[in-house]
């Protein structure tokens, strides 16, 4: 009786090897940038939320809190001009959002780019910048 065995040879075992590294070579890479894909996404999504709670609190009060009364007035009822007569005793927000770098969202009204401006710094903190370190704004959504 002629037995055979049946397994893999080195040389199979090296070029799955090869081609494995090869593919952690090119996959890893764009795992690991996904943390910062993932930091841009949930600024666009607080930015969203915080817009519509600003929207909501312009249908109650007839117009969108002052850079004075910031985005506290979503939070809390503002003093000042202009009066929320007609503010929402719950509050539009439960708290106000830090962006994912840390940092509190920059609100502006009336705003440069529309009737607010609604932002984020980016990574650095710092107005303008490109890629992460870019300013992301309600304007771009």
């Amino acid at each position: 009786m002629n037995k055979r065995q049946s397994g893999f040879t080195l040389i199979e075992i090296m070029v799955v090897v090869v081609i494995l590294g090869i593919l952690a070579a090119l996959v890893v890479p764009q795992i690991m940038s996904r943390p910062d894909q993932a930091k841009l996404t949930v600024a666009k999504g607080d930015i969203k939320a915080v817009a519509a709670a600003l929207d909501m609190y312009k249908l109650d009060n007839h117009s969108y809190p002052s850079t004075q009364q910031g985005l506290e007035a979503l939070v809390q009822k503002p003093s000042g001009n202009p009066p929320a007569k007609n503010w929402n005793r719950d509050g539009y927000l439960k708290r106000l959002p830090v962006d994912p770098w840390g940092n509190v969202y920059q609100y502006l009204a009336p705003g440069a780019k529309g009737p607010f401006d609604l932002y984020s710094l980016g990574a650095d903190g710092k107005p303008g910048g490109s890629e992460l370190d870019a300013d992301i704004g309600n304007w771009d959504l």
